[in-house]
């Protein structure tokens, strides 16, 4: 009886991690290409993803406070947090832990070499701290990836 216990929990345990892992709603056009490349990003991340195929974008940028000078090409809410463009899964993971009064993240723009971003060169990056008044701080920079030699 105590075997069939055990086992009978070890079947819950990939359900418990999957409840376990944080819900991010992300906000895309269909025909975008980086932007399922940035959702399998948080995917491989821990992240649940919930994708919403919308015709424009830009919509649920204002709605979530999102200043446009920050758009880019998708919008995603996670714990009450906007994230805007291709922030990296890590500093995502490092707002939810800082619990920080703000608004959310944004990469403005499309830099070649963050999450989703990938392919022949990288540039150096900032992903911003957006506060409830628009206002921004740099929350975490990132170097461009060294280039492989061919």
């Amino acid at each position: 009886m105590r075997l069939r216990t055990i086992a009978s929990g070890l079947l819950l345990l990939p359900a418990l991690a999957s409840a376990a892992a944080p819900v991010i709603d992300v906000y895309k056009t269909a025909s975008c290409g980086c932007c399922e490349e940035w959702t399998k990003h948080l995917k491989e991340n821990g992240f649940s993803v919930k994708a919403h195929n919308v015709d424009n974008t830009a919509g649920y940028r204002q709605k979530f406070g999102i200043p446009e000078q920050y758009g880019s090409c998708h919008t995603a809410t996670v714990a009450g947090y906007a994230i805007e463009g291709h922030v990296p899964a890590s500093d995502i993971k490092l707002l939810l832990a800082s619990r920080a009064k703000a608004r959310g993240l944004a990469v403005p723009g499309m830099p070649a070499g963050s999450p989703g971003m990938e392919g022949g060169h990288s540039e150096p990056y900032d992903v911003l701290l957006v506060q409830a008044d628009g206002r921004t701080s740099v929350y975490q920079h990132h170097s461009a990836a060294p280039q492989s030699k061919r």
